[in-house]
């Protein structure tokens, strides 16, 4: 991307002054490694090859710009190539629909959203997102789509659609392909298709094949191996999160008449987790924040053999749900958990080590759905004596940058699924097992950390109807216009792209 503002036209602000048309590559609400890529680099490659177009082409990440720490592979890749996130814009930045009533806009879509309902989820009302719909002029996946688009699609089953943007770049002129779009796309090809290893069942032939364009034009890129293991050591390091964004990185939550319960996979030791500074205060308020009536906090780390070690904790302000959700777990038969009690400093928390290794969060889900539908609308009716220090109603979420109606890569997985009291609110994808910290390690399936479900499935308000502009469109053009990404030279003093 060299040569320009990482990747607008340096023209950008005039087209919004002169009421031009204003391109947007949106990504899917995912937002994870291969939507974001894949929106920065096709934006880049319409700037450069739409000579005759007057847009300014704006790529747009789906999410709110505060969930994007949660994106720790993201957030290295693009520190690794000296991209400032200054450099990002983010779904709460820009005014779509008023760009679109303006009708300056113009849609490029990456990933689920092509798939789903038009641009809609379960937790956003119909009259939300719809109305961009007639601004799509093209969607690019690599899922098979739901229904036909009336524009151009290009979608094909491989393992990555970086892959399919990187088959686009190449067809343009050669100078478009530099070191550092080289670099951003390989990573994500390498990470989604775990490494190019066939056992994993992601990788493609097109992945192999433009894998090996990008190695050979570029080969003082990283190994294969050395690049994957870093996006995967990101991918999991949970260490610069807080417990809120921690229990957020990877959630489901289930729901009944009265109840909602959240289930997080947490990727340190249970030790660790119990031992950070202000646990207590922290869950109470993440309950209380998102109006979960208890939570389920599976971790999940390896022993010295790089064998997976499990352990579990269960936390509710109310003790009759707490005594429930236990006597579930630790009766559990299909398949049964093997939970043996540790101690807990913490009187709303009981932890347990979990011997049955194999039975990550897919399995414990349906044992918790299934006491949920039991349970039915008397979950919800607590006694006041059942509560302490805080309040487990379910109020809105103080935290308005929740995204609304998140979705990952397949989103053939349904955002809400369960039976008749029981709902199971989730991103729409879910990882293939390949998809896990360590090599050979199948048992994490859906433990790869997924994008967080979305705070507004749970509230019956979607945080878009509170409006979501903060920046007006001339100053979001007048803050790219200062923008340069700089990188490393071959003699390793920076320079300007």
């Amino acid at each position: 991307m060299a040569g320009t503002s990482l990747p607008f036209p340096d023209s950008a602000k005039e087209h919004v002054q002169h009421r031009q048309e204003v391109h947007v590559v949106l990504g899917n609400e995912a937002c994870d490694l291969d939507s974001m890529v894949s929106a920065l680099a096709l934006a880049y490659y319409l700037a450069k090859t739409s000579l005759e177009s007057r847009a300014a082409f704006v790529p747009v990440l789906n999410i709110p710009r505060s969930e994007f720490p949660l994106r720790t592979e993201s957030a290295f890749l693009l520190q690794e190539q000296q991209i400032p996130d200054s450099c990002l814009i983010f779904r709460d930045e820009i005014d779509l629909h008023a760009l679109h009533r303006a009708g300056l806009l113009s849609l490029t879509l990456r990933g689920a959203l092509s798939r789903a309902p038009p641009l809609t989820s379960p937790s956003c009302p119909p009259s939300g997102d719809a109305a961009l719909e007639e601004a799509v002029i093209e969607v690019i996946d690599h899922r098979p789509l739901e229904r036909e688009p009336r524009c151009r699609v290009t979608a094909e089953l491989v393992g990555s659609c970086a892959t399919l943007v990187t088959e686009r770049i190449v067809q343009g002129p050669a100078e478009l392909l530099d070191r550092q779009t080289a670099a951003l796309l390989l990573g994500t090809i390498l990470l989604d298709c775990v490494n190019m290893t066939p056992e994993a069942g992601k990788v493609t032939p097109k992945d192999t094949q433009y894998v090996a364009l990008l190695e050979s034009k570029f080969p003082d890129l990283p190994a294969r191996s050395v690049l994957f293991e870093a996006l995967q050591t990101a991918k999991f390091d949970v260490s610069g999160l807080s417990t809120d964004q921690m229990l957020r990185k990877d959630l489901k939550a289930l729901s009944s008449d009265g109840l909602v319960l959240a289930i997080s996979a947490v990727y340190v030791t249970l030790e660790a987790f119990l031992q950070r500074p202000g646990l207590q205060q922290d869950l109470c308020a993440f309950c209380q924040r998102y109006g979960y009536g208890g939570l389920v906090a599976m971790t999940i780390s390896f022993d010295e053999r790089n064998e997976p070690f499990r352990q579990l904790a269960v936390f509710s302000q109310h003790a009759a749900v707490r005594t429930a959700v236990c006597g579930v777990l630790e009766r559990a038969n299909n398949p049964p958990l093997d939970l043996s009690p540790l101690g807990s400093l913490y009187p709303n928390l009981c932890a347990y080590h979990q011997g049955n290794t194999v039975a990550s969060r897919k399995k414990v889900l349906p044992i918790l759905k299934d006491f949920l539908r039991e349970r039915g609308t008397a979950a919800g009716t607590m006694h006041p004596a059942d509560k302490d220090s805080c309040s487990t109603t379910r109020p809105e979420p103080k935290d308005s940058s929740a995204g609304c109606g998140e979705s990952d890569e397949n989103p053939e997985d349904s955002d809400v699924a369960g039976e008749a009291g029981a709902l199971e609110y989730e991103p729409r994808g879910r990882r293939d097992p390949g998809r896990c910290p360590r090599h050979g390690d199948a048992l994490l399936e859906d433990d790869a950390p997924l994008p967080p479900t979305p705070m507004n499935s749970l509230v019956d308000e979607c945080p878009l109807d509170r409006g979501l502009p903060k920046l007006s469109v001339e100053a979001i053009f007048e803050k790219f216009s200062h923008i340069t990404v700089v990188r490393p030279s071959a003699s390793s003093s920076p320079e300007k792209k």
